[in-house]
């Protein structure tokens, strides 16, 4: 069956940085564009960033220029890298393979995501 782990979640400061990860088991992971996305209590879950196969990495306006999204192949791994992190950036964030047309669209059941806590 398919597995989606995400860990690395934690309370930090505003300005501060945490490194998500994800593994994940259970299909083609190799070939497939992979997501990362949070929900906000009492808000729908949105998109962040997504890598595919090959080619570049996308993020969605919000997060540009302050996260990183990476992928290990080799590990099975999707990787989030956030920095400069705000307190709207506070939600639990889950990863799942996407569509490469569609970046909304997680494939797979949704794992227990990480919490990620941004607060002085």
């Amino acid at each position: 069956q398919v597995q989606l782990v995400e860990s690395g979640g934690d309370l930090v400061q505003p300005g501060g940085s945490l490194r998500l990860s994800c593994a994940a088991s259970g299909f083609s992971f190799s070939t497939n564009t992979m997501a990362w996305y949070r929900q906000a209590p009492g808000k729908e879950r949105e998109w962040v960033a997504f890598i595919p196969s090959t080619g570049n990495p996308d993020y969605a306006d919000s997060v540009k220029g302050r996260f990183t999204i990476s992928r290990d192949n080799a590990k099975k791994t999707v990787n989030l890298q956030m920095n400069s992190l705000k307190p709207e950036d506070t939600a639990v964030y889950y990863c799942n393979m996407c569509l490469s047309a569609n970046r909304n669209s997680g494939q797979f059941p949704w794992g227990q995501g990480t919490q990620v806590t941004v607060s002085s």
